[in-house]
This record gives C-alpha cells, sequence and structure tokens, in this order.
C-alpha cells in the first residue's frame, strides 16, 4: 500500500478524541506533505505547455493549518500539526505533478514561470477541511474547487468545471485525518485532471493529442 502522507518531522500521533486534537498549541507542530495520486500507465504526451495558477482561497484556507469544522464549536484547526506549505501553495504543486505526470503535457509549471505557455489552469479553492458530525466521531474530509482552463494565447476561456471529493477518516488520530486529505485530494485530482486534458485536446486538435485521450 502507497504510504499516504510524508512526516516531516518525528512525531507521536495523538489518539484522543478531536476535543485533544483541537487543544492549543504547545510544541512545534508536526508536518505532513500530501503526496498526490499515483501516476497511471500508458498514454502518449501532449504537446503543449500549461501552468498553473496559485489558486484563490478564503483567507481562512490560505494557511499552513489543517481545518476543521466541529458542532458547537464552527470553524477551526488542528491542534500540533500543520501542512508542509499553506494549502493552495501545496494544492498548486499537486496540479503540476499531476499534469506532467498523468496528462504528460510536454511542459507543466507553476506560476509565476518565465517559461512560455499555451494554456493555463486557473483555480479557487471553495473547501478544504475534516468535518467532525460529533466529537466522538472521526471526521468526513472535504476537497472542492473550481478550475478554470485558459488559452494563454488569445484569452479564451477553454472550458469550467468544479470538482469535489470527500473521504471518511478511519479513525480520530491525526494522521488519520491526515490520510483522509490525500484520499479526497487525489480523488479530486485526478478528475480535475481527467477533464483539463479532455479540454486542452479539444482546443489543440493535434494528433498527438487526440491520440493521448
Amino acid at each position: 500500500m502507497r504510504r499516504i502522507a510524508t512526516l516531516l518531522a518525528a512525531a507521536s500521533l495523538c489518539t484522543a478524541c478531536v476535543g485533544s486534537a483541537l487543544r492549543s498549541d504547545a510544541d512545534a507542530p508536526d508536518r505532513y506533505r500530501l503526496e498526490g495520486p499515483a501516476a497511471e500507465p500508458g498514454g502518449v504526451t501532449l504537446p503543449l505547455a500549461i501552468t498553473v495558477s496559485r489558486p484563490r482561497s478564503p483567507l481562512s484556507l490560505d494557511t499552513d493549518r489543517i481545518a476543521v469544522t466541529t458542532p458547537g464549536l464552527g470553524f477551526n484547526y488542528l491542534a500540533g500539526v500543520r501542512w508542509a506549505d499553506p494549502a493552495p501553495q501545496m494544492l498548486q504543486q499537486l496540479l503540476v505533478d499531476t499534469l506532467a505526470r498523468d496528462a504528460r503535457f510536454a511542459t507543466a509549471v507553476a506560476a509565476p514561470s518565465r517559461v512560455p505557455t499555451d494554456l493555463m489552469v486557473d483555480v479557487e479553492i471553495v473547501r478544504f477541511e475534516a468535518a467532525y458530525a460529533d466529537v466522538r466521531s472521526p471526521p468526513t474530509v472535504t476537497v472542492e474547487f473550481g478550475v478554470n482552463l485558459v488559452n494563454v494565447r488569445d484569452g479564451r476561456r477553454v472550458t469550467s468545471f468544479r470538482v469535489g471529493a470527500t473521504a471518511a477518516s478511519a479513525s480520530n488520530d491525526r494522521g488519520s485525518v491526515v490520510a483522509a486529505f490525500e484520499q479526497a485530494t487525489d480523488q479530486a485530482l485526478r478528475e480535475a485532471v481527467r477533464r483539463v486534458m479532455a479540454g486542452a485536446t479539444e482546443a489543440s486538435g493535434s494528433p498527438a493529442a487526440q491520440d493521448s485521450r
């Protein structure tokens, strides 16, 4: 089984319920980085260059803190644990990596970049959080974001869509919550990349792009 997340600092994961997970930070937080979906075999390289903008998001999600919602407490963050990078920056890089690996664009870069590109992926994060139904049950993670694929050369919007996925955490410890984020993010990324690839293929009309569908 593929490792779900990379632990960037030594950690002893809290196995208490959400009430403990939400306690105030006392020590240096443990940091996690999502890996993104595993590569899918096969396919033909798309002869296009694509850039991914840094996703826009609500201020509450533009942070390296892991967002949660709880009944009675509303919006909060898990204590003692952080993302390796702010969530928008992490999602941007995951999209770049997945587009390069699975959609096989000739070039895939994160904006800003000096590399000239044919297409731009404009992203807006809608939800990136773990929701607790009650303080004793494991949460359900929801990842949702909107995408606009834009032709850089003429400014025309090629396609626009929204993707989302949910994943139930296996238990209430922080490692399981991060694993649920990985699962939901992977599902949303695969769907987003599939639809970006379809739009790029249709827009380019090149034989290599047609063969890669």
